[in-house]
Formats: structure tokens, sequence, C-alpha cells
């Protein structure tokens, strides 16, 4: 992964913003972050993580990749075989989890590019590659299922603060 340059992606954010003509404030409230909160972003204070990134690239209405790609989180590459933009294509697929399989699947390529054919030297079949460590798949997906386990666990305690945020403002104004 490259130097992230923060000042970078928060400039990339506002641009994308001006251009789409929202507010910092509207940006903010879209994305679920707070206005100072992205105001840091924008002006190369805060670097913002992978889901505050989804989160503003939602409210922007762009690609979640784009974001991570300047941001330095993913690499920018060229013209795939038509994997990812199907991927992010799918209505069916939240960010998140488009995230996870981009991830599974660029795992795969990087596993695969690194391969070194190896002639199988006692028989007459084809070349045989190695791929990899053992069970580098395995650790892959482990790690894939963490990491949306972990993105829902935060979804679900946020859930729970809003809920109790409402609950308490009903009490609230129910008691005046």
């Amino acid at each position: 992964m490259r130097n992230v340059n923060v000042n970078s992606i928060g400039e990339y954010i506002r641009e994308q913003r001006e251009q789409a003509k929202i507010s910092m404030r509207q940006l903010a409230q879209s994305a679920g972050v707070s206005n100072p909160y992205l105001s840091q972003i924008e002006r190369g204070l805060r670097k913002p993580s992978a889901d505050i990134l989804q989160q503003i690239a939602k409210g922007l209405r762009i690609s979640a990749e784009a974001l991570y790609v300047q941001a330095g989180i993913l690499e920018d590459r060229p013209a795939d075989s038509g994997v990812r933009s199907a991927l992010l294509a799918d209505p069916q697929l939240s960010e998140r989890q488009k995230q996870v399989l981009m991830e599974i699947y660029e795992s795969f390529r990087r596993e695969n590019t690194a391969a070194e054919p190896v002639a199988d030297t006692e028989s007459d079949g084809p070349a045989e590659l190695t791929i990899g460590s053992p069970g580098a798949e395995a650790e892959v997906l482990e790690a894939a299922l963490a990491a949306e386990a972990e993105a829902e666990a935060e979804a679900d305690a946020r859930a729970a603060r809003d809920a109790q945020t409402v609950s308490k403002n009903r009490s609230d104004s129910a008691s005046d």
C-alpha cells in the first residue's frame, strides 16, 4: 500500500462535493459524520477510515472504490476482466459486502500473480502452479468474515445508540 497523502483525499472529497453542489453540512448529514469532522478531513487534518470513506462515497453518490484509490487503500488498476465492475454494479450487495468481496478477489489475484510455474517431472501432464502458502485462501476468507462481523457489530451498536437517543427524546418530550 502506498503512503497516503491526507491532504489529497480531503481535497478530492471537497472537489467531489463542490461538483455535486452539496454543502458540507448536507454531506456530513447524509454520510452520518459530524460537520467539524468532515471539515477536518477536507482540510487534511484527519485521515478517514475505510468505513468513513464508504459513508462519504454514499453521500456523494460516487464509488467507494474511487475514494479508496485516492486514499491509497486500494491500488489504481487498469481495466479488469469485469469482475470488479460486476461486483460494484450488483444492487443486492451492500457496500461493505462489495468491499469484502473485492479484497478477497484482489488477494487471489496477488497470489496468482506471484505464482511460479513448476514443472511436474514425474508425469507428462501439464505444469502445476504453486499458489501462495497453504491455507492462504482460508486466511483471507477468515479475515474477510471477521471484518464483516466487526462492521455488523459496529452498525448494531450505532443502531442501539440511535434507538436509545430516540427513546430518551420521546420520554423527554412526553414529560414536557
